[in-house]
């Protein structure tokens, strides 16, 4: 038997995003997997207070719950046969062996993504984070070709594990979705939804603008707080007085989210960069049609299931999305293939891959003691 600690600190993140998803359903069925081993669920200072609002392990033979701070918990290593990071930073403590997931490298590749101060403390992590892992996670092959290029990772190291989505056992029923989008846009109004953090990065004023090419019953659910480059976007809906149609209600619930979701029209995801997209599959699991960008990880990861566009000529992105509107056959086509897309990414077999990750690299920790013995 082994411990494996797992970083959760962003399992209780406030506003969760993507890594705070991954974070807590992996977690969460990876406790639920058989295994001899014992787990330490691991916070950081800022989040131990907040514990309690993720889990607080059963079986505390198996499970243990730690505080997970330099220079207060100096001793934690030793009790530690692996460490995971989930969130692409190597930890403070050097760890026997380490684990590192890796979601994207646009700090390191793009350069109006983020602000220079960003980009360079956040690469000079994410590089120290892949030296020091036995092994890294990525979510797409497109993220493993980019740690090849630009991160001299080598190969045998880079394991790709698709991430999970949590699929609803039934759709939405035709005339809710109709009630629900009335109660959003208005009756006879369509709604595009796009889900993320307004920034250049998400290209959410591409979308902006497609949405000024529509017709007017068109309004556009921009889905998250303000990033960088947020300003453009709203000083877009301000010039071209298009407050009315371009909704931002910052960061939603997810009672909220799930209201839109069933409420939406098309989804539409037309970003330049992503390590996977989690919201694609999301979307496609509740039943709504996907417009994306034909860019990094999209197209492996929505398959045949959605329709493509280059996320620059906005006057595309603006016929697909009218497109699916008026076309009923092609909704129902792509809501039929999207749902079974969905459903393929189970968040079980991502954690019973990752367990695979951790015994090989257990295993090779063993037989390297017994050499060296």
């Amino acid at each position: 038997m082994s411990t494996i600690a797992v970083d959760a600190t962003h399992s209780v993140d406030p506003e969760p995003t993507g890594i705070a998803v991954y974070s807590r359903r992996l977690i969460e069925s990876l406790l639920q997997l058989p295994t001899v081993h014992r787990f330490l669920v691991c916070y950081r200072l800022s989040r131990w207070k907040q514990r309690a609002a993720f889990m607080r392990p059963a079986r505390p033979d198996e499970f243990g719950v730690r505080l997970f701070q330099e220079p207060l918990t100096f001793w934690l290593p030793w009790q530690t046969d692996l460490f995971h990071s989930l969130a692409q930073r190597a930890p403070a403590f050097r760890f026997r062996k380490e684990v590192v997931t890796v979601f994207d490298i646009f700090p390191i590749t793009g350069t109006n993504y983020s602000t220079p101060d960003f980009r360079r403390k956040f690469s000079a992590l994410l590089l120290d984070a892949v030296r020091r892992a036995a092994r890294v996670i990525t979510a797409s092959q497109y993220t493993a070709s980019q740690l090849l290029q630009h991160c001299s990772v080598e190969p045998e190291k880079i394991c790709v594990i698709p991430i999970g989505v949590d699929v609803p056992e039934a759709l939405v029923g035709a005339e809710d979705r109709a009630n629900e989008r009335r109660r959003w846009v208005g009756p006879g109004n369509e709604l595009v939804l796009v889900v993320g953090a307004i920034q250049n990065r998400k290209n959410t004023l591409g979308a902006a603008r497609a949405l000024a090419m529509l017709p007017e019953r068109f309004h556009l659910f921009l889905a998250g707080g303000d990033g960088y480059g947020s300003e453009a976007v709203h000083d877009f809906i301000r010039r071209e007085r298009l407050g009315g149609r371009i909704h931002t209600p910052g960061y939603v619930s997810t009672s909220q989210l799930e209201s839109l979701y069933s409420a939406a029209t098309v989804f539409l995801f037309p970003s330049f960069e992503e390590g996977f997209g989690i919201p694609v599959l999301e979307a496609m699991g509740r039943g709504v049609p996907v417009v994306a960008a034909n860019t990094s990880s999209l197209p492996e990861v929505g398959g045949d299931a959605a329709l493509y566009v280059d996320p620059h000529p906005v006057e595309e992105m603006a016929a697909k999305v009218r497109q699916i509107a008026e076309d009923a056959n092609l909704r129902g086509e792509l809501v039929q293939r999207g749902r079974a897309r969905a459903q393929q990414f189970t968040w079980q077999s991502t954690a019973r891959r990752t367990l695979e990750v951790y015994e090989a690299v257990l295993l090779e920790n063993k037989s390297a003691a017994t050499r060296d013995g």
